[in-house]
């Protein structure tokens, strides 16, 4: 799909990931196009799918959540219901900010935030160690984030 996006396209879905607020006309502006095909380009790249949704991102650290844990699952069968059991309950915790299923030493791979140490222990012990599938976690505390961004290299 992104070799059929024009490059004005490629240019309205930069600033549009760089910064969700944007009006159409200020992106119409920035493009140099007018503010009705500049909508409509929009609009078709939401109807199309390349625009999931726009969101406000969070400072995670001044919300108090001091941590964020890449979580390693083991389980310790792999049948279908078992994988479906584990994504649901996945869904469900709202500080697993991304869940990715695995090829190789791991099934799957978590991104977790919590306040402190002691949050995310409870967090470990209470719900992902109490999965009745969990065969192993392994827990890896970020130190320090070098790199966050969500916006995609569209050049």
């Amino acid at each position: 799909m992104q070799d059929k996006l024009s490059p004005i396209d490629r240019r309205i879905l930069r600033l549009l990931q760089h910064d969700a607020d944007l009006s159409a006309a200020e992106v119409a502006e920035k493009v140099e196009l007018s503010q009705s095909p500049c909508w409509r380009r929009i609009n078709r790249m939401q109807e199309e799918g390349l625009i999931e949704r726009k969101v406000a991102l969070l400072n995670h650290k001044r919300l108090g959540f001091g941590i964020t844990v890449f979580v390693d699952i083991k389980l310790s069968a792999h049948g279908r219901g078992n994988l479906d059991e584990f994504e649901r309950a996945v869904v469900g915790y709202p500080q697993v900010l991304e869940c990715y299923s695995m090829a190789g030493g791991s099934d799957y791979l978590l991104k977790v935030v919590a306040k402190d140490i002691a949050d995310y222990e409870r967090f470990l012990r209470d719900h992902l160690l109490q999965r009745p599938h969990v065969h192993e976690a392994h827990s890896h505390i970020a130190m320090s984030e070098v790199k966050r961004t969500t916006e995609l290299p569209l050049d």
